[in-house]
């Protein structure tokens, strides 16, 4: 797929949103990686005249978990059919009382509290230490904001959001304690993702859909799958329609750092670098080390 070809944005659609409406000329791609197979095939199609790729996180049916989620595997097939922007629709619940249910949430700021999850393309004989004070891309967070405030929904712009490992959902003391840290949303999803993202020199924002007040709430009902699909389901057209306001919005060029993420983060020397390790990440870092 040549530039001219590549979808201008890549949508990872979480909990709720498994497909894309509105998609003509769809083309269903499987698509290999290095790192296996992506959670489901990736559909390319038309939305408002222009190319994207829809990619479901939790695969079709939604029968992988989040700890379970081949982050890496996802990222590079999404790379790999020259998207260069990707908005994660993510359900999260909130840490804060003026985030409410049905509301809204493009984060500045991520908190990784995940445990067993592989959170780097690199290792293996190739070091790469990434610098990443905002993890989500800030131009395109701004479009985000700005497509999802066209929709009838609350929208807020910034906030920190915690991912923490799951698939159960946090305890009371634990809810408590985030709030504590200053932490403004919850999910399960948006770490690694957004670190491998950047790795990838991909632009990376999120659209997150507040389902719940987690368990701190004392006059709310704890969180439960019930009540996140419940509030999902309200909320999808609400997605869609902040995702075709998004894509009108976006400059076909990017005016970002995120392009040149990996510019001063490789740190081996390359003559040190197996060559198996170098085929395998060719796709991220050939710019860097053709000779």
């Amino acid at each position: 797929m040549t530039q001219e070809q590549a979808p201008i944005l890549g949508i990872i659609g979480g909990s709720g949103l498994y497909q894309m409406d509105g998609l003509t000329d769809v083309e269903t791609l499987h698509v290999d990686t290095p790192f296996g197979q992506p959670s489901a095939p990736i559909a390319v199609g038309t939305l408002e005249g222009r190319r994207v790729a829809f990619l479901a996180r939790h695969g079709i049916g939604h029968h992988i978990s989040p700890s379970e989620i081949n982050y890496r595997a996802n990222i590079y097939a999404l790379k790999s059919l020259g998207v260069n922007r990707v908005v994660s629709v993510s359900a999260c619940g909130s840490l804060r009382e003026d985030y409410a249910p049905g509301h809204i949430v493009v984060p500045d700021q991520l908190f990784d509290f995940t445990k067993k999850r592989v959170s780097s393309f690199f290792g293996e004989g190739l070091v790469a230490h990434l610098s990443v004070p905002d993890p989500f891309c800030p131009e395109l967070s701004r479009y985000v904001f700005q497509a999802a405030a066209q929709t009838d929904a609350t929208v807020h712009q910034g906030g920190a959001f915690i991912t923490i490992e799951g698939p159960r959902f946090s305890t009371r003391a634990e809810s408590h304690l985030f709030r504590a840290w200053g932490m403004s949303i919850i999910g399960m999803t948006t770490s690694p993702e957004a670190f491998l993202a950047r790795e990838a020199e991909m632009c990376y924002a999120v659209m997150a859909h507040v389902t719940d007040y987690d368990v701190w709430h004392v006059s709310e009902a704890p969180v439960s799958v019930e009540m996140v699909i419940q509030t999902l389901q309200r909320n999808v057209a609400t997605a869609q329609e902040a995702i075709r306001n998004l894509v009108r919005l976006l400059p076909a060029e990017r005016h970002c750092a995120c392009q040149h993420a990996l510019a001063d983060a490789l740190i081996t020397d390359p003559a040190k670098i197996p060559a198996a390790t170098r085929k395998k990440l060719r796709l991220l870092v050939d710019k860097y080390l053709a000779v």
